[in-house]
C-alpha cells in the first residue's frame, strides 16, 4: 500500500521517459482540505526523497519501496525538484 496518491505536476502529461519525482510520507497531506487521512500508526515514512531523470514506470516502482504510505508527485524533466526560479548547474 505505499503509494496512496500521486499527484502529477508535469505540464507535459504524455511524457513518460524521463521525469522527475518526489516522495513524501502521506501524513503530511492530513491537514489538506478534504483529504483522507492517514491513521496515527501510519505516520512513518519518509519526509521527503526525491529521483532526477527516471521514468514514470521507475518512479512508481522506487515508490512502493517504502513501508509507509507515501504521495508521490511527478514533474516534468528539471522541475519541480530546484527551488523556485534556479536551475541545476552541471558539475
Amino acid at each position: 500500500m505505499p503509494i496512496v496518491n500521486i499527484i502529477d505536476g508535469r505540464r507535459h502529461e504524455y511524457r513518460w521517459k524521463t521525469i522527475n519525482a518526489i516522495v513524501e510520507a502521506a501524513w503530511h497531506d492530513n491537514g489538506c482540505d478534504d483529504a483522507d487521512r492517514v491513521p496515527a500508526n501510519d505516520r512513518a515514512g519518509p519526509g521527503y526523497a526525491q529521483r532526477e531523470h527516471i521514468s514514470v514506470t521507475a518512479a512508481i516502482e522506487w515508490a512502493q519501496t517504502f513501508e509507509n504510505p507515501v504521495t508521490l508527485y511527478l514533474y516534468d524533466k528539471d522541475g519541480g525538484i530546484y527551488a523556485a526560479g534556479k536551475k541545476k548547474v552541471a558539475a
